[in-house]
């Protein structure tokens, strides 16, 4: 059976009727280990009492007493001296009481067939109707003794209170049952919609709105999915704007160097024609490289799967090769760095934190006009490593700022070739900080400049 809701109904019925036998084990064990003596006990006791109220009333009409006796309750088997035998009230279901107990209570003793059943696992010894389950005794009547077997009839003792009872449980039961199927029913109301829901997800349908208002688990289930779902949809708009933007990122150099290279090959082109383009196609080309290299390390930063290489390392050293690195455009341009650095110690990958001191250096020579100066302080305080660097570049808008981080976004589309970036540099720090449980802060104005602050923890 593959429908949850039928599986739920088998397992219900399944354990009502599980429960059923259960318990009807566990009374009928109870029974023969704890009950039974007692009604024997006082079963011989109403017996006895049969048999002297016999005794001293010698005249009595025996048989008349007998079906008295029948009909309130009582099933007895009187054996006579001759060996005749006579029933009163609904006949035993199974005649096995045997000679030798019959012989015991003619001699006088008491027979005890309640106490001494036999105990069956699927036998009910007090609803056992045979004659061998009954308790015996002797009485006189008119000078003769007889043997007297008694018990109770179940049937008479069964009153209306106990119908009344049994229909009440069968009632329950019923009940209980349609209240399961109907609960059953809502709980898996909300599971057909999430699969039904999933099924669009599989087919890249990420629009559509989950109505579960529940607060119970199945609630915090669609609650998530939903999440999930919204958080695939904009990963999916991201990516296609990712491709997009690649595509097109691609495409704009590759024309150009196209284009170039065919005005190349026009033989009667000047020379310092020929230089300009040749110069222009190397930097497409340098752009084409240093969009390829962010690319593969921005994939390596989404698919990291293995912790980061972290080791302990000088953070001040690497920042003062950075600078260094940058030396010949500090001097191309004739700016002029202040820095500032503390011995300063941490545990994180070099090779990923390198590139966030590379791209925030870059970006601010790119964006700082000829001339100007570019402040670089690294301090450690309350357990953090705190990394500035400050330009009095062009600055950004409030909106730009909001959007730096965003791959691929470059706020002045109008700026010259050579301040161009790949819109991909802010992102790959953005990420390795996060990656390092830090956190990056913007300041900037227009035309004031920009400043980076980093944060990282310390060890």
């Amino acid at each position: 059976m593959k429908s949850l809701y039928g599986k739920f109904l088998v397992i219900t019925v399944g354990t009502m009727l599980a429960s059923a036998i259960v318990a009807f084990l566990a009374v009928n064990t109870y029974y023969h280990r704890y009950l039974k003596g007692e009604n024997d006990a006082k079963n011989v006791k109403v017996a006895e009492e049969i048999a002297l109220f016999i005794e001293a009333n010698d005249g009595i009409d025996l048989p008349a007493y007998f079906d008295m006796l029948a009909g309130v309750g009582y099933k007895l088997l009187v054996k006579s001296p001759n060996d005749n035998s006579a029933v009163y009230g609904e006949a035993f279901r199974d005649d096995n009481l045997e000679d030798q107990a019959i012989q015991k209570v003619f001699s006088g003793e008491v027979y005890h067939g309640m106490r001494e059943q036999k105990a069956e696992t699927f036998v009910t010894g007090y609803f056992s109707n045979e004659s061998a389950n009954t308790v015996g005794v002797p009485f006189m009547y008119k000078g003769q003794t007889y043997a007297l077997f008694l018990r109770p009839d179940i049937k008479m003792l069964f009153t209306e209170i106990h119908y009344l009872l049994g229909g009440m449980v069968i009632v329950m039961a019923i009940i209980s049952i349609l209240t399961m199927l109907v609960v059953a029913r809502k709980l898996i109301a909300p599971i057909i919609v999430l699969t039904r829901a999933t099924k669009k997800v599989g087919e890249e349908q990420f629009t559509s709105e989950l109505s579960i208002e529940r607060r119970d688990e199945i609630g915090q289930l669609a609650k998530s999915f939903q999440q999930m779902v919204d958080r695939l949809s904009d990963n999916d708009q991201i990516r296609k704007a990712f491709v997009s933007d690649v595509s097109h990122d691609f495409q704009s150099p590759l024309l150009n160097i196209k284009g170039y290279a065919d005005l190349l090959s026009d033989e009667e082109l000047p020379a310092n024609e020929r230089i300009h383009y040749a110069g222009i196609i190397q930097s497409e080309t340098e752009r084409l490289s240093t969009l390829t290299k962010q690319l593969l390390l921005l994939t390596s930063l989404d698919q990291l799967v293995s912790p980061l290489q972290k080791r302990v390392f000088r953070v001040d050293q690497q920042v003062k090769e950075t600078v260094r690195k940058f030396q010949w455009l500090l001097q191309e341009k004739e700016i002029s760095v202040m820095l500032e650095t503390e011995e300063v110690t941490c545990k994180g990958d070099p090779a990923f934190l390198e590139k966030v001191w590379e791209n925030l250096l870059s970006n601010a020579l790119k964006y700082s006009p000829d001339g100007e100066t570019i402040d670089i302080r690294l301090t450690e305080k309350a357990n953090e490593i705190c990394f500035t660097i400050e330009d009095t570049g062009i600055g950004m808008s409030s909106e730009t700022k909001n959007r730096i981080f965003d791959r691929f976004y470059r706020a002045d589309h109008s700026r010259t070739r050579e301040v161009e970036g790949t819109g991909l540099g802010l992102s790959i720090v953005e990420q390795v900080v996060r990656l390092h449980d830090g956190r990056i802060e913007v300041i900037s104005e227009l035309g004031l400049g920009t400043t980076f602050i980093v944060y990282l923890p310390t060890l």
